[in-house]
Parts: C-alpha cells; sequence; structure tokens
C-alpha cells in the first residue's frame, strides 16, 4: 500500500472513530428536525394571542377605519377625557391611539399618535398608516369632486399566466422555490467547506504542537502528508453526509406514515387545509408538488457533491498551509478571514444576484471563477446552467485546487517545522519563494 493511501485510511480512521464526530453525525438530523418543530411551534405561540389596542379619536374620523382581526382587537375609548384614557390603556390595554381634533383632514398627516411603553412592530406600524393614508386620499378625492367608492370599485386585479415555448403552464412563484433550494445547497457547501477545513487545521496544529510531525516527516513527503489529511477527511464527510441522507429519508418516511400520508395521488391531506393554502398562497398543493418534482433535484445532488469535493480540497488547501504556519489557533485568525470572504461572498451573490438574474454577467462569473463556484453554481442550477458552463465551472474548480494545493505544499513543507514565531503575510511570501 502506498503512503499516501496509508496516510489517507489512517485520517479517515482517526477522524470516524472520535466520539464527536460518531454523536453529530447521528444526531445532526435528529437537531434539525427538533429546531424545526421548534420555530413552527414558536412562531404559532402567539397567534392565538389578541392585541388590544385603545382608540381615542376626538375627530372621530378614524375610529370606525380601524378593523377588528384575529390578532388584533380595536377598543373606542373617544367618549371619556384623554388622560382618562391614558390611565386606562397603559393598564389594560397594549397601546393608545391617539386622533387630535383638527379643523382640516390633511392636517391628521402628521398628528396621529400611538402611545405606549412598548416598541410596536413595523408591520403594526404600516397598518395603521395605511388606514391614516386610505382616509386622506378618499378626503382628497371627495374635494376633487371624484367618488373614492367607484373608484374603489373600478380597481382590478389582473392575473397574468405564464407559459413557456412548449406549452407548459408556468408558476409565479417558482423562482422562490428554485432559490430557497438552490440556497439551501449553496448554503450547505459553504457550511461543511468550514467546519471540515477547521478540523484539517485542528489536525496540523496538534500534530505540529505535539512535535509528531518531526517523526513523521521524516519519512513522508510534505505534499504526501497535507494530500493525506485532506482526502481522508472529504471521505470521512461523505460518509456523514450519506448517513445523514439515509437518516433523512427514514425520519421523512416514519414522518408520513405517523401523520397518516401515503405516497401516490391519494393522500390523506384534509381537503380543507388544501382548501386553505390555496386562498393563503394563491395556488394549488398540488402544483406545488408538481413544480418541486420538476425541479433537476438529480443534478443538484450530483453537483452538490462534486462542488463540495472540489470547493473543500481547494479551501482545505489554504486551511493545512495555514496550520502548518501557525502554533496555536489563535494565531491563524489573522489568515482566515481572507479565506472566508469569498465563501460569504458567494452567499451574498446569490440571495441578491442570482434571484433577480441567474443568468446575467454577475452571476455567471461568479459561478465560474472558482472560489465561489461552489456556492454560486449550486444557487443558480435550479433555474437552469447551460451544460458548456458546468463543465467549465468544475474544471477551472479541480484546476484552481491543483494549482493552489502547489502553493500551499510550500507553505506546509517550510510551516510545519517553524516553531515559537508567529508568521506575518510577509514571512508567508519568503516561504513561497523558498
Amino acid at each position: 500500500m502506498s503512503i499516501l493511501s496509508l496516510i489517507i485510511k489512517r485520517e479517515f480512521i482517526a477522524k470516524v472513530r472520535n466520539k464527536s464526530f460518531i454523536v453529530m453525525t447521528f444526531l445532526s438530523p435528529l437537531l434539525f428536525v427538533g429546531v424545526g418543530f421548534l420555530v413552527g411551534f414558536l412562531a404559532n405561540m402567539n397567534k392565538d394571542e389578541v392585541t388590544k389596542i385603545a382608540i381615542h379619536d376626538e375627530s372621530g374620523i378614524l375610529k370606525t377605519d380601524f378593523k377588528n382581526s384575529k390578532e388584533t382587537v380595536y377598543i373606542d375609548l373617544s367618549k371619556m377625557s384623554l388622560k382618562a384614557a391614558k390611565d386606562i390603556a397603559s393598564k389594560d390595554y397594549s397601546g393608545l391611539i391617539y386622533v387630535p381634533k383638527v379643523a382640516n383632514v390633511q392636517e391628521l398627516i402628521a398628528k396621529v399618535e400611538y402611545i405606549s411603553d412598548e416598541s410596536p412592530s413595523m408591520e403594526f406600524i404600516m397598518k395603521m398608516e395605511n388606514v391614516i393614508d386610505n382616509e386622506l386620499t378618499k378626503s382628497n378625492l371627495k374635494e376633487l369632486g371624484f367618488d373614492a367608492d367607484k373608484i374603489e370599485n373600478s380597481k382590478v386585479n389582473s392575473n397574468i399566466k405564464l407559459k413557456n415555448f412548449s406549452g407548459k403552464d408556468g408558476f409565479k412563484l417558482l423562482n422562490i422555490i428554485k432559490i430557497f433550494v438552490g440556497g439551501i445547497f449553496g448554503y450547505l457547501i459553504m457550511m461543511f467547506i468550514v467546519i471540515y477545513g477547521n478540523f484539517v487545521m485542528r489536525s496540523v496544529i496538534e500534530e505540529k504542537t505535539s512535535r509528531i510531525i518531526e517523526i513523521i516527516i521524516s519519512s513522508v513527503k510534505p505534499y504526501q502528508l497535507m494530500m493525506g489529511k485532506i482526502i481522508g477527511n472529504s471521505l470521512a464527510g461523505i460518509l456523514q453526509f450519506s448517513i445523514w441522507a439515509i437518516v433523512g429519508a427514514a425520519l421523512l418516511i416514519s414522518a408520513s406514515m405517523f401523520f397518516g400520508i401515503e405516497s401516490g395521488a391519494h393522500t390523506a391531506i384534509n381537503p380543507e387545509m388544501i382548501g386553505t393554502f390555496e386562498k393563503q398562497f394563491g395556488f394549488s398543493l398540488q402544483q406545488l408538488l408538481i413544480e418541486i418534482k420538476g425541479l433537476p433535484l438529480a443534478t443538484l445532488i450530483i453537483c452538490f457533491i462534486i462542488y463540495f469535493i472540489g470547493g473543500y480540497f481547494l479551501y482545505s488547501s489554504f486551511y493545512a498551509a495555514i496550520g502548518a504556519a501557525v502554533d496555536s489557533e489563535t494565531d491563524s485568525q489573522q489568515f482566515l478571514l481572507p479565506i472566508i470572504m469569498p465563501l460569504v461572498l458567494g452567499v451574498y451573490i446569490g440571495f441578491f444576484t442570482v434571484i433577480n438574474d441567474p443568468h446575467g454577467t454577475v452571476a455567471t462569473v461568479f459561478s465560474i471563477f472558482p472560489l465561489t463556484s461552489p456556492i454560486v453554481m449550486l444557487m443558480r442550477i435550479p433555474f437552469g446552467v447551460p451544460l458548456w458552463q458546468l463543465i467549465l465551472s468544475i474544471s477551472i474548480l479541480f484546476g484552481t485546487f491543483l494549482g493552489v494545493v502547489w502553493f500551499a505544499s510550500k507553505i506546509y513543507r517550510v510551516g510545519i517545522l517553524m516553531y515559537g514565531k508567529k508568521p506575518t503575510w510577509k514571512e508567508l511570501y519568503k516561504w513561497l519563494k523558498y
């Protein structure tokens, strides 16, 4: 067996036998599911609570415009004095809307007050402002001789149907689904590159500080040792992904059986629930499932594995070089920021550019640029990417890895035998020329 394969085997076994690796491998899916349920529970926990808001309208113009809802109830306290209304509202209500008496309705633009000890949400403030805006708009129209009710009734909400040239119906919210799916894959890539890259860096620092590296390096080339660490950790990561996929599928099947949801055309989902879903979101649940099935999920999964391997190899070369250059994790912080920044940039480019123009110049360039391609390309794939761009992006990614690992190995072979001196960027440059 070759020296490289021995190092790979050693790193892989050391990683998978680690107790924290074993615990997190099987516990992480349960944690994700638990956090999801917790977020859903917390989001719905306050929906049953009713907020009571008092109104003191001296002008009598706006008090009827604030309509009660499931979440908010408005109580008119206009018949009592403002001081009495404030005293009652401070004890029994969340806040008080005060509308002063004005000679001209237009004066209400900047005179309505909301009195409360707690800061209201932006959503509630916008609702109050909309009520005032609508009332003042009606007043303006009436002064100009227009019938506000007829104008309101004449408004039309158009519904544009989307189709492609093959005749297939489109879906208005499909882009949101695509960026959501692509965003999950892209974010996972970034998260795991950082996690496993840090594993490589810590492994190098531990061997360096314990002086084991001096014994190992006497019989192994630095390049082989670095590559063995990178590949061994990547295999451990792929194993972890596989276990998560199996556990996730098992949890999904178990949940389907528990809630009585059958696979196939007929399900046990309540028809009223389906109707509520359609009214709330404007499209059918069946249409949503069809659109999700129509996404290139197989391409996404395959590319996720390819880009994870390529991105991990590329960034782990940097992490290994940094681990060899420093004596502790604290010393590594000055070198980690330039490495993490391209990953963060990839996430921002994905969410703020791909969703608006997935085939634009910016999205295309950064999906081919090797330091950001593992994230941006995965966000573009749900929108459809030409095959030549995929091949070019993957080729440049792995080609860049070969170039980076050559430079990183120069830092690695010098740095692993350096002790007691904090390196600088100038020192690293000298090691590259050594």
